[in-house]
């Protein structure tokens, strides 16, 4: 067994970069990995999960308290895979880091070389009984799974009994019954969907030349209020149908004018050369426009027919049969036996009905069936909510009112249909809960793939998903998917899904424990466990109980008699959550305390010489206090940090928000309660070596910016969190968190230190002592425009790296979700970064945010954005632009510019553009913004960008040479901020290209 005493790897070193890249590129891989079972919101890539565990589990070989006995077996064993590790200490750790690194390698992770490696090793470290590995916020699952697959017992918990659905397929049925139930799903899967088949096939009808619909391609509708029109708009975001290469398709309409009738739309199918070929389409940020008389019905009329058609997803008919309004079918897509691809082809009349058809069919059905007291179709609400801020259900707003108002009529049918053949389907031997629960997941993620809210794939020709983010916004034109055809998105595929994660399970599995429990109130006895690892909920960033109604409504359905524990209420509430949710009156406060309580019953569960990791990942500094305050008062000491990259660099919330590349793990200690108090002045002497230590060795591994900022918080709170509490000489108690501006420790806290320390390591990095030092009036130091222009852009550097060859995904579709807030989507440009963030560095360092807004910044909703050069252009240039200032540059020859064109010389004249009301709450103002100021190297640097831009040569050489004469400060500046624009910026652009001008 490890000693108390024994640090462990995790707490030693990492490594960081290839385990890193494993993650992010397991984001893409899907054929037979976990995550495919089920959807799951924020799931743990496996990689970051094997390779922490692993680094929790075993000790340093060169701490003085590691066991002999481990060193003796470890040696051998990785041997086995690898070549054999050195005689000395350091050569055994090494061995183990490159073993934990290339296990990480999803396609290692069933290798029974490897399995036997790292089983192996974890029994050498703790003996014959199996380590207790504890995950509170289990959710997907990805970290008890992965302690089973190293032999550890498992036990994990989520307050949400969709994740727990999830959790005992994962950790009891699949350990249990492995590939051997794989082939047993699919003969069972079948048959359900046969006979599923056999009861509602007709009404998705071959087309008469034998082709199959796979998919029909719709659009809501509302009525032009435009006097003398009255046309019906169909919605859509795009007339196109296929942008595939070599294989473009597209529809085109003409407007129709019948005489004493309203205009209507005919449309028809054409392969287009050029988007210009290609009809606009007529819905835009929730304002629709209509193609026969070109009028716009705004956003808020939009609403109010949406509402009166409770969504407009279904097609209306007369009592003659004839759609009278509704969604609008634009397009089938279809294939044919024997040719390759997709084909295209606009609706008939036999499509229409056959929906027709489902609809009698249904309401038949719903009159007759009703099964313990659920009615066929989900009639649970929508919880009506007038908080928008966070909301990520806003369906309601436009009429659906219930969760069944986001599905078609014979996409209700085909989904309770697959339920009750699910439930009349008999399944005989001791496996038939295991097969119920794993076709149950089944059906649940056939919804994912069958609603309304699902959009066609353009260039994949696939169907994609109704949770392409963790919303449910509107989706104008959607895409209904034919369960049966074989194709994408079908009931046969979501079979395979599940089946192949069974096929493909690791061998050999120990079987873990899954439980509905709420992480503040463990089912656990105390010190049980042996590591504690978890990835909490970071405040709003995932609604979780929200989102998961859209599939435990149905699951309620299909699984309630075999596992009704999990289903005991009608819908989830999220009363006990722990998360923010300002609608349900659970505020920051309700959740840091929350999180606090379940940090505390971490801490006693386990064992005293255990070990905890807590992932993190909360974009802003106020987030990180909160987080850190409660692993301090919950008795936990930071041992370590690891920043891992768990996203991919494309992905959306990287586009659209300052959201972390990486997710910090945070390695921690239980810190006994007779702990010392700490000196406050020894903390703050060493403080400096450690964080710079730890910068020098995080940008080795290539981490970067905010990511490189919140992974030095570890090594910080190493020194803190060890004590008790941390005392200055007076006695004074230095506190976590405090007021950033103050001046006294005591009053200004600790973590104001960290920041501080950060961001001045990080302009010497950049820019050099004197710049880090621009506060105490160092001399020759760069301005405080361009001080705080190299921190934004140190700040904002990504960690991301691309995924690797041969991705594959089953839910990849295109972020085509039109936002239905009026003036959505209409991006600023420039580089972002969380206000909050921004000022923590700038301000201790003597950089005013506020004297530089509307002039290099603008800060606007919590977020500071930095101007793009050219959007300087006009501060800089004056009236007369490039000419004007290239022909004044030109006519001093290079002698004494004043730049007298620039804004700066009328500063103090010119009205300051008002703030903008929207700041986040609680943002404070650093200063009075200063008066008169002068053009500064950074302005001269954004001039002579311009003048590049504008490919004024001549005053640009010029210029150059003046500057270059007066002194270093400009190319110094021009060179660092080269290097910190992201590569394939305008600003890189222009610098590069401008410094190759500059004289040598």
């Amino acid at each position: 067994m490890i000693p108390k005493e024994c640090k462990r790897l995790a707490e030693v070193d990492f490594p960081i970069a290839v385990v890193s890249a494993h993650s992010a590129r397991e984001k893409s891989i899907r054929h037979g990995h976990p995550s495919t079972l089920h959807l799951w919101w924020a799931r743990r890539p496996l990689a970051a999960c094997r390779a922490m565990l692993l680094a929790l589990l075993l000790p340093d070989p060169c701490d003085e308290n590691c066991p002999d006995d481990f060193k003796t077996k470890a040696r051998p064993l990785l041997a086995n895979v690898q070549g054999k590790p050195g005689p000395k200490d350091i050569d055994l750790r090494k061995a183990l880091l490159k073993f934990i690194g290339d296990f990480a390698n999803w396609d290692l992770a069933a290798n029974p070389s490897y399995l036997q490696v790292g089983r192996g090793l974890v029994k050498a470290a703790h003996g014959d009984e199996a380590p207790l590995v504890v995950d509170p916020f289990a959710g997907g699952g990805s970290i008890p799974l992965e302690a089973l697959r190293l032999g550890c017992d498992a036990f994990a918990s989520d307050l949400n009994p969709v994740a727990c659905l999830i959790l005992k397929v994962m950790l009891e049925d699949i350990p249990r019954h492995g590939p051997k139930l794989a082939d047993e799903l699919r003969k069972v899967g079948a048959a359900i969907k046969k006979q599923a088949e056999k009861e509602i096939g007709q009404y998705y009808p071959p087309d008469p030349d034998g082709a199959t619909p796979i998919a029909y391609l719709w659009a809501r509708t509302v009525t032009c209020e435009s006097p003398n029109c009255g046309a019906e708009i169909p919605l859509v975001r795009s007339f196109w149908l296929s942008k595939k290469k070599n294989h473009l398709r597209a529809l085109r309409h003409e407007v129709k004018r019948p005489k004493q009738q309203a205009p209507y739309l005919e449309f028809e199918v054409f392969n287009p050369k050029t988007d210009k070929e290609v009809p606009r389409g007529t819905i835009t940020n929730g304002n629709a426009t209509c193609p026969a008389c070109e009028r716009v019905l705004v956003n808020e009329r939009v609403r109010v027919q949406m509402r009166d058609q409770r969504g407009g997803a279904n097609a209306l008919f007369n009592s003659d049969g004839d759609r009278v309004g509704g969604a609008v079918l634009l397009s089938v897509v279809t294939s044919h036996q024997g040719q390759l691809g997709r084909h295209y082809r606009v609706s008939s009349d036999r499509d229409y009905e056959a929906v027709r058809q489902s609809v009698e069919r249904l309401t038949k059905v719903t009159a007759q069936s009703e099964q313990n007291g659920l009615s066929l179709v989900p009639n649970e609400p929508i919880p009506h909510e007038r908080v928008w801020k966070n909301n990520p259900i806003r369906v309601h707003h436009y009429g659906m009112a219930s969760w069944g108002d986001l599905f078609t009529t014979r996409q209700t049918l085909a989904l309770a249909t697959l339920i009750d053949e699910l439930r009349e389907e008999e399944v005989s031997g001791n496996r038939e809960r295991a097969v119920r629960r794993a076709l149950g997941l089944a059906i649940s993620r056939q919804t994912d793939y069958q609603s309304s809210l699902c959009s066609w794939h353009l260039t994949g020709e696939k169907i994609g998903h109704t949770f392409g983010r963790q919303a449910l916004p509107m989706v104008w034109d959607f895409v209904e998917v034919n369960p049966f055809s074989g194709k994408s998105g079908g009931f046969d595929g979501a079979i395979e899904w599940v089946a192949n994660v069974y096929a493909q399970s690791a061998p050999g599995l120990l079987t873990g424990q899954a439980a509905r429990a709420d992480a503040a109130k463990s089912p656990l006895p105390s010190d049980a466990a042996s590591v504690v690892f978890t990835d909490p909920p970071y405040y709003d960033a995932v609604p979780y109980s929200k989102l998961a109604n859209y599939f435990y409504v149905w699951q309620r359905r299909a699984l309630l008699d075999s596992n009704p524990e999990l289903f005991t209420s009608s819908t989830l509430d999220g009363a006990e959550e722990c998360v923010v949710d300002e609608a349900r009156g659970q505020d920051r406060d309700y959740f840091e305390t929350k999180m606090e309580a379940s940090l505390a019953e971490a801490r006693r569960v386990v064992e005293d010489a255990g070990i905890g990791c807590v992932v993190f990942a909360h974009k802003t500094t106020e987030g990180w206090e909160a987080f850190l305050s409660g692993i301090v008062r919950s008795r936990w000491v930071v041992t370590a940090s690891w920043p891992i990259q768990t996203e991919m660099a494309a992905r959306l919330r990287a586009m659209e928000s300052a959201a972390l590349g990486v997710s910090v793990h945070l390695v921690c200690r239980p810190r006994p309660e007779n702990s010392e108090v700490g000196d406050w002045g020894e903390i703050f002497k060493e403080l400096p070596n450690r964080i710079g230590d730890w910068i020098e060795r995080l940008s080795a591994e290539g981490v970067r910016g905010a990511d490189l900022v919140f992974a030095c918080i570890g090594p910080a709170m190493e020194l803190y969190s060890r004590y008790s509490k941390v005392e200055d000489a007076e006695g004074r108690e230095i506190p976590l968190g405090g007021d950033p501006e103050a001046v006294e420790p005591h009053n200004r806290g600790f973590l104001a230190y960290v920041w501080e320390t950060v961001g001045r390591i990080a302009l010497e990095q950049i820019l050099g002592t004197a710049e880090a030092r621009a506060r105490n009036g160092a001399a020759g130091a760069l301005e405080e425009d361009a001080r705080l222009t190299a921190l934004f852009l140190w700040t904002i550097q990504s960690t991301a790296t691309t995924n690797g060859p041969g991705a594959e995904s089953d839910e990849g579709g295109e972020s085509e979700d039109d936002d239905e807030e009026a003036g959505a989507g209409k991006s600023k440009k420039g580089l972002t970064l969380v206000y909050d963030v921004a000022r923590r560095f700038a301000q201790p360092l003597g950089i005013h945010l506020d004297r530089w807004e509307n002039r290099i910044i603008v800060i606007e909703k919590g977020i500071v954005r930095l101007l793009p050069v050219i959007d300087r252009a006009e501060q800089l240039l004056g009236e007369d632009g490039a000419i004007g200032a290239a022909d004044l540059i030109e006519r001093t020859k290079g002698k004494n510019i004043n730049y007298e064109f620039a804004f700066a010389s009328e500063v103090e004249d010119r009205p300051s553009k008002p703030k903008a009301k929207t700041r986040k709450a609680g943002s404070a103002r650093d200063e009075v913004p200063a008066q008169k100021q002068g053009t500064t190297t950074l302005d001269h640097v954004h001039i002579a960008m311009l003048l590049q831009k504008s490919g004024k040569s001549n005053a640009l050489r010029t210029m150059l040479k003046s500057e270059i004469e007066r002194g270093p400060d400009f190319l110094r500046l021009a060179n660092a901020l080269s290097a910190l624009y992201p590569k394939d910026s305008e600003e890189k652009r222009l610098l590069d290209a401008m410094l190759l001008a500059a004289p040598r």
